[in-house]
C-alpha cells in the first residue's frame, strides 16, 4: 500500500513540475509496441490460445464420495 501511495505522490510531483511527458514517453512507446504485436496476431488465433489455456488450466471436477 505504501508503494502505491509513493508512486501516486511521485506522479503528482512529476505532473506539478512538468516532468511527466518525458518520464512517460518510454512507457507509451512500450505500450505502442505491445499494441502492434497484439494487432498483428488475428483474433481467432487469440481465441484459440485462450481456449487452449483454459483447457490446460481448468479446475479439476469435484468427485463425490460414494457411501
Amino acid at each position: 500500500m505504501l508503494r502505491i501511495l509513493l508512486v501516486v505522490v511521485l506522479a503528482l510531483y512529476m505532473i506539478a513540475v512538468g516532468l511527466w511527458p518525458p518520464a512517460a514517453a518510454p512507457v507509451a512507446a512500450g505500450l505502442a509496441g505491445v499494441a502492434i504485436v497484439v494487432g498483428l496476431i488475428p483474433g481467432p488465433a487469440w481465441l484459440g490460445l485462450g481456449v487452449i489455456a483454459w483447457l490446460r488450466n481448468r479446475p479439476a471436477p469435484v468427485v463425490q464420495p460414494v457411501d
